[in-house]
């Protein structure tokens, strides 16, 4: 709602035009029943003020069953809904000029893989973790052969999330990034960023700091040497900040 409500305010101003943004958002996994997916969408529509999304992402590839999102010690409840027949009412509603386009998150081969095979429109877009300690080259080459967008989400770590893990693994502290900024006269973010750019995958980091923001729009002017750049394809240190498993049941991956 607070960002609809910044939408509207720059739209009515004439800040902005609606050409000039490219809106996003995901259907949460306790809508993927077929019958619930426009209802998810048009809800997310409202409270952004808007007529239509430039890119709707299916956020994982399980169902929760509706109104229980956990059981039991925090232990997921979930329906036998298949990733095919959410994708077919996502489908639906990019022909009827709700979404200009359509994608998934935290989809690993094994499930896109079917989803190609079936799908009538395929995924423009798959969004995932991917920084330095987690490339997933075999994944983004993957995509790439498949005409399938890598978004990349912590590509920076995800340092400024409420939950971490006791010890882990500080990517803006390793001394390869901080190599790579020295080396290349850019932050450690504008390093880190302009790596995942050089990959041919767009990033995505979050903040809501003006001079972060800029900061970060920085790293379109960087280009890393090839130095820096073996550098950080060489992490010795492998880590996933969003693993994901209370989304999954036991024995399901991404």
């Amino acid at each position: 709602e607070e960002v609809g409500s910044a939408i509207r305010e720059a739209l009515q101003d004439k800040t902005l035009s609606r050409g000039d943004l490219f809106v996003t958002s995901k259907l949460w996994n306790t809508f993927h029943d077929p019958s619930d997916v426009e209802s998810s969408l048009r809800g997310s529509l409202s409270m952004l003020g808007l007529d239509y999304l430039d890119l709707y992402l299916m956020h994982w590839p399980v169902a929760v069953s509706k109104g229980n999102n956990t059981q039991g010690g925090g232990v997921p409840s979930y329906s036998e809904k298949g990733v095919m027949s959410t994708w077919e009412a996502m489908e639906k509603l990019q022909k009827i000029g709700l979404i200009r386009s359509i994608g998934v998150s935290n989809f690993g081969i094994s499930k896109l893989t079917p989803l190609l095979q079936k799908a009538k429109v395929k995924p423009s877009v798959n969004q995932i973790e991917s920084h330095p300690y987690l490339p997933q080259w075999e994944l983004v080459d993957f995509c790439r052969s498949n005409g399938v967008l890598i978004t990349a989400y912590s590509p920076l770590g995800s340092p400024g999330r409420d939950k971490k893990e006791e010890r882990e693994p500080y990517l803006l502290g390793e001394e390869k990034v901080i190599g790579a900024s020295r080396s290349n006269n850019c932050t450690k973010a504008q390093a880190l960023l302009a790596w995942g750019l050089m990959r041919g995958t767009a990033v995505i980091p979050k903040s809501v700091t003006v001079t972060r923001i800029q900061e970060n729009l920085g790293a379109l002017n960087v280009t890393l040497s090839r130095e820096a750049w073996d550098a950080l394809n060489m992490m010795e240190n492998q880590h996933r900040y969003m693993p994901g498993t209370k989304h999954f049941p036991p024995g399901v991956t991404q």
